[in-house]
């Protein structure tokens, strides 16, 4: 199977679960239920996954950031937050640059 940009960020899209920032600890946490973050994480840090992975960069381009791909890859539920094997190769071509993308809502 040949993996292309466009398969990397239709998989970055397909992503499940949610991501709060622990203002308390200071890091990023993933949940699956909106209800099950906390007191520590307000309401207008939890964002989807698949939205979490992308980073305004100028006007209405993005990119898809390894550092945040990364982060999710760590918790170690792979299967859960739907991560794929082109997120994978994604992260492992650090030789190549960052995605970038103009992403419209369908």
């Amino acid at each position: 199977m040949s993996i292309t940009s466009s398969t990397i960020c239709s998989a970055a899209e397909a992503l499940q679960g949610l991501v709060g920032f622990n203002a308390k600890t200071g890091l990023h946490i993933v949940r699956f239920s909106e209800d099950s973050f906390g007191l520590d994480v307000t309401e207008d840090s939890i964002q989807p996954c698949a939205e979490f992975v992308w980073q305004p960069l100028k006007g209405a381009l993005m990119t898809l950031s390894r550092e945040r791909l990364g982060m999710l890859l760590e918790q170690r539920i792979d299967e859960r937050l739907n991560i794929s094997e082109p997120l994978r190769l994604y992260l492992r071509r650090s030789d190549l640059p960052e995605i970038i993308a103009e992403r419209r809502k369908a």
